[in-house]
């Protein structure tokens, strides 16, 4: 399966408490922080939540 990597551009700071959550559940803890996931439609919802907050690229 293809795999996506996502960066945390912005910070949480005064973010609403189901974003901060969604942003845990992708495993991102800091700003700059790279995670690699799998393309998925359940990622692409959380990332499609946050996406003021991240910025997304092909692995």
């Amino acid at each position: 399966m293809a795999k996506i990597l996502i960066k945390q551009t912005k910070s949480r700071i005064n973010c609403p408490a189901v974003q901060k959550r969604t942003l845990d559940a992708l495993g991102l803890r800091k700003m700059n922080h790279v995670v690699e996931k799998e393309d998925t439609p359940s990622i692409r919802g959380m990332v499609n939540k946050v996406r003021h907050l991240v910025t997304v690229t092909n692995a």
